[in-house]
């Protein structure tokens, strides 16, 4: 399934746990980076990653071991919680190994996060992501920020007041 705009930017504040994936991709690296941070951190929690349930799989090694995301999905860690698979940089030459993982995925596994840089509307990791009704596709584009979207980072930021000619100007 794929989403935009702010039904994208709220999941990707508190994204569904019963989803088997998630794919995240955009032409600016840092802005996916963000956003794929904020997913992992909602999933797992602010723990989650020194308590060893993220798995953090480049692109490049998983090409060597076709097997790694499936081994990692089904990893089971010392510490309970939620656990992540953290594919990064995908291209859509892993769509295969990608897709045959998310067939097998069953609820208890861990999460698949995909993170890839522009993609177009013919590349095989969107579609895979975006034909599946337990996966989520969501491209982050070169659009300006939303007022909302403003709002939220001056809140995640700590700045509990800003003058509304201050928002003005930001926005």
């Amino acid at each position: 399934m794929n989403l935009k705009g702010q039904q994208a930017m709220r999941y990707l504040a508190q994204p569904d746990p019963k989803k088997a994936g998630l794919l995240i991709f955009g032409a600016d690296p840092m802005r996916v980076a963000l956003k794929r941070q904020e997913a992992i951190l909602a999933l797992i929690g602010p723990d989650g990653e020194t308590e060893m349930r993220l798995a953090r799989l480049p692109a490049a090694d998983l090409r060597k071991d076709a097997a790694a995301l499936s081994d990692a999905i089904r990893a089971q860690g010392f510490f309970p919680g939620p656990r992540v698979a953290f594919v990064e940089d995908a291209t859509d030459g892993l769509a295969p190994l990608i897709a045959e993982a998310l067939r097998d995925w069953r609820p208890g596994d861990a999460q698949i996060v995909v993170t890839a840089g522009g993609l177009t509307g013919k590349s095989a990791l969107k579609k895979l992501f975006d034909a599946s009704g337990d996966t989520i596709s969501i491209g982050l584009y070169d659009d300006l920020p939303t007022q909302d979207e403003i709002e939220a980072e001056l809140i995640r930021a700590r700045f509990a007041s800003i003058s509304s000619a201050a928002m003005e100007d930001l926005t």
